[in-house]
Parts: structure tokens; C-alpha cells; sequence
């Protein structure tokens, strides 16, 4: 049996995650149940590519669900006001300082699903998050990623 591990999201974070759900079992399974019905009524099941590929779209299918079921039973929603601004933590939003290059970085830790570049959202999983994380500001986080090691200085913490 696989060990769950406890993720923690916000709140709109583990709506989208039950939104997602709701939608798999109340509209893609219907939709790919219907389909195996309509190739089933084409007759013989042996040489039946629609049946075949529908039967095999509704193990995918139902393998997702089991997956983001198990990883909701396992979520935390994360209680803003019990943060503790010392130190880097899950959604923190943190500036820091590439040691190597000078530039400043502002980014607001999330958790793996929630994570979005373009909105300034890196992953806790993520070589940076994994650094950063139970760093107080002054300290520096060395970050292994695939150009080399990289050195950030915590420069400020914020909810």
C-alpha cells in the first residue's frame, strides 16, 4: 500500500481540486460510459476499436479519480493566520536575492498543484521551495538546479 502524504493547500486551492472531481464524475463519466454503450450496440466487441478505446479512456479516467480522491482525503487547508512570518513556509511570499547574479525575486511559496510561474507561485516541491523552506530572513538557501549551485539571500517575508 502506497503511504498518502499530507498536502496543504489554500482554500481556493482545494475547491479547484474538489471542483475538478465533481467535473470527472459528473460529466466525463457519464460522457465515457455513453460512449462504451454506443460501441457496444455496434456488435461484436472483438474487432471494436471505439469499444476498446473508450473501455481503455474509462480505466484512465477512473485511475485520476481514485488519485485526486486519495490526494484530497490527504489535504490541509492551510490556516493563513497561524503563519509564522520568521520563517519561509508554505505561503510565504518571500524576496530573495541571487547571490550569483544580484537580481531580486519576489515569490509566494504554494503547494505542488498550485504552482504557476507566471503569477510568481513556485512549488514547495520545487528545487527553490525545497531551499527556501524554515529559512529566516539574513539566511542564505543554496539551491541545487540543473545550471549549478545557486545562492539566495532571504531579503523579507510576507503573508
Amino acid at each position: 500500500m502506497v503511504m498518502s502524504q499530507i498536502t496543504y493547500y489554500t482554500a481556493e486551492g482545494l475547491q479547484k481540486l474538489k471542483d475538478e472531481l465533481h467535473h470527472m464524475k459528473s460529466v466525463q463519466r457519464p460522457a465515457i460510459s455513453q460512449q462504451i454503450a454506443d460501441a457496444r450496440d455496434k456488435g461484436d466487441l472483438s474487432e471494436n476499436a471505439e469499444y476498446d478505446a473508450a473501455k481503455e479512456a474509462q480505466g484512465m479516467l477512473e485511475a485520476k479519480i481514485a488519485k485526486l480522491e486519495n490526494v484530497l482525503a490527504n489535504a490541509r487547508v492551510v490556516d493563513e493566520s497561524q503563519i509564522d512570518n520568521s520563517k519561509v513556509f508554505i505561503l510565504s511570499k518571500v524576496k530573495i536575492k541571487n547571490l550569483n547574479n544580484g537580481a531580486e525575486m519576489e515569490y509566494t511559496l504554494v503547494a505542488e498543484n498550485e504552482a504557476n510561474l507566471a503569477e510568481k507561485k513556485i512549488s514547495v516541491e520545487s528545487p527553490i521551495g525545497k531551499g527556501l523552506l524554515g529559512k529566516a530572513v539574513g539566511e542564505i538557501a543554496e539551491v541545487q538546479i540543473p545550471a549549478g549551485l545557486v545562492k539566495f539571500e532571504v531579503l523579507e517575508i510576507n503573508r
